[in-house]
């Protein structure tokens, strides 16, 4: 879902890339702290910080655990469920649909398939109809907009047909009766992951600009808010400004133009891991070498953070394990046993000291050539 970056820049760009190549410095001020001055150990917040979108106290995954009798009962059913996905184009919806695949094939319950909309509204309307049509026992999905495929979902109940959320609630849906829970990352605590390290990279005084997703959506509002309510409380004296996009594709054109129109932003927070290696793309074309935070842990953003270069560190989801909660809470539905609202997965900090061991935890496997070979090959190396 890369974009391609564009092959001219406006005037504007050009002139600040022909002012940063004679002071490649100017935007690189950055403190000796910068990550450094953060003990991992403490980082980030050790319990759910977050709520849910309905102010929902969040429930941990180990309350959905099948007793051996229940899990008896799934296999004996041979329950089929169907996946209806915003995008496959990322690591973080490949790790999830692993997730539930590999957790509810353990039990018995068959896939009947994945469906990606590729954030387009209609195409996810036409997924869930053509699923419902299929005659599944359950349904898990993300929502590529909550409001307009509100009256789609609604649908998935009056089938008979069990409904468990990722991330997000499509407008109106009432628990348990439409849907049966909604799993999430404690998306506020990685968002103030990003906030304090990208902190302590920044000056007094500093400004940084947040690169934000420009649609009301739980999941992301989520990080941004974690942001900006870290530094108001921590770092008062950083200034924030922010760009929004709404269409993933264009984040590289954005951001370069925000970067371009903002020489005095220090340092950059991106929504989530793909929009960070696009602002990357930008900041390279144009010659701007400034600290990037973000949330998520791909395998091209763990490359940039072993790197040791501008991005420095990711409030990473635990998507894997959130596809193994979002099964085990579907086989609980289908059973017929009551499940929570909202259950909150917990934050990972990343950064370059942490980052091979952080891939294993989030990825379930041995880190590959390319990542430990950026780690040898940075200065300092990854520890």
């Amino acid at each position: 879902m890369k974009p391609i970056l564009r092959q001219t820049l406006p005037l504007t760009a050009l002139i600040a890339a022909t002012a940063i190549s004679i002071a490649p410095s100017a935007r690189a001020e950055v403190p000796a702290t910068c990550v450094k001055g953060v003990d991992l150990a403490t980082l980030g917040p050790k319990s759910i910080v977050g709520q849910g979108p309905h102010g929902e106290k969040a429930a941990s995954p180990e309350v959905l655990a099948l007793s051996d009798a229940d899990a008896a009962k799934v296999k004996e059913k041979h329950f089929k469920v169907g996946i209806s996905m915003q995008t496959v184009n990322l690591d973080w919806a490949q790790l999830q649909i692993q997730g539930i695949t590999d957790t509810l094939k353990k039990y018995g319950v068959s896939v009947t398939g994945v469906a990606s909309a590729e954030y387009q509204v209609d195409k996810q309307i036409a997924d869930i109809e053509n699923t419902i049509q299929q005659h599944p026992d359950g349904i898990i999905s993300i929502p590529v907009d909550f409001t307009a495929t509100a009256p789609t979902y609604k649908k998935v109940a009056k089938a008979g047909i069990k409904l468990v959320l990722m991330d997000s609630i499509p407008t109106g849906l009432k628990h348990p009766e439409e849907y049966a829970s909604m799993i999430s990352a404690d998306n506020l605590g990685n968002g103030q992951i990003a906030a304090q390290i990208l902190a302590s990279c920044m000056a007094q005084g500093a400004t940084i600009g947040l690169v934000n997703f420009g649609v009301d959506y739980f999941s992301t509002n989520e990080r941004t808010k974690g942001v900006r309510e870290w530094m108001q409380k921590n770092r008062p004296d950083i200034k924030m400004k922010q760009v929004d996009f709404t269409d993933p594709p264009k984040v590289s054109q954005i951001a370069g133009d925000f970067l371009t129109g903002n020489p005095d932003v220090k340092g950059v927070f991106a929504v989530w891991d793909q929009p960070a290696l696009d602002t990357l793309s930008s900041m390279r074309a144009q010659g701007i070498d400034i600290p990037v935070t973000t949330v998520d842990l791909g395998l091209q953003s763990a490359i940039e953070i072993a790197k040791g270069g501008p991005l420095k560190a990711t409030g990473s989801q635990r998507p894997y394990d959130q596809g193994v909660a979002e099964a085990m809470a579907m086989m609980n539905a289908l059973l017929g046993k009551e499940t929570p609202a909202w259950v909150g997965v917990q934050s990972l900090p990343v950064t370059q000291s942490n980052v091979l061991e952080s891939y294993k935890t989030v990825f379930k496997k041995e880190p590959p050539s390319e990542l430990t070979d950026a780690c040898n090959k940075a200065k300092p190396a990854c520890n």
